[in-house]
């Protein structure tokens, strides 16, 4: 399985009418292959909107845009409104089960890391071992890495009830020192973002 990560920077006031109008398509579009989520982003950099596919492969998804395009309704007519559009590939790591639709939320913490080319293999075993642990406190629902677009990032996905249960769940999360996880190597970590997000209306994951 693969996902495909669609960020579109919104020009601003505009983003209700943008989701008003994917709404309106995301239907149809939906029935060709699943939408996995829908967000928009409240905090970190704003306007943008960010949504989730996921596909077989490259293969399916090359067939399902195929297909998407006889669509008379997609994509929606968002073109004097979208500022800068972003498409990349992730695949996520073994030991996390699918995206898939139930009310996580409504937080969602959406966080990019550049790692450092050749250490991500280690980055993936370390999560996967410190990973259970911190899950007990609050859910991850994504962990991948990306395959196509900016290479050699890792995205983390994590849901909270409100932005408190988020501040006690991390503080908790070190006193317990449960996390982050060890045994990285020093200088394998080279950025870090993060954003929270909220789900769209008619988004699969809430």
């Amino acid at each position: 399985m693969i996902y495909e990560v669609r960020t579109y920077h919104i020009t601003p006031h505009k983003v209700p009418e943008v989701m008003k109008r994917f709404g309106e398509a995301i239907g149809d579009r939906a029935k060709i292959s699943p939408l996995v989520g829908f967000f928009y982003t409240d905090i970190g950099p704003l306007n943008q909107i960010i949504h989730i596919w996921s596909y077989e492969d490259l293969a399916d998804r090359d067939r399902v845009r195929v297909e998407a395009a006889k669509l008379p309704n997609w994509p929606p007519k968002i073109s004097e409104f979208a500022e800068d559009m972003n498409s990349e590939i992730f695949i996520p790591w073994s030991f996390m089960p699918p995206m898939t639709p139930g009310k996580y939320g409504p937080i969602y913490e959406y966080r990019s890391y550049i790692i450092k080319a050749g250490e991500m293999a280690a980055q993936a075993k370390n999560w996967g071992k410190a990973l259970p642990a911190r899950a007990e406190l609050s859910p991850a629902v994504a962990a991948m890495h990306t395959e196509l677009g900016t290479l050699n990032r890792f995205v983390h996905i994590w849901t909270y009830e409100s932005l408190d249960q988020r501040a006690a769940v991390r503080a908790k999360a070190v006193e317990l020192g449960v996390w982050p996880p060890k045994g990285g190597k020093p200088g394998s970590l080279i950025s870090q973002e993060n954003k929270i997000m909220l789900p769209a209306p008619f988004s699969p994951m809430q």
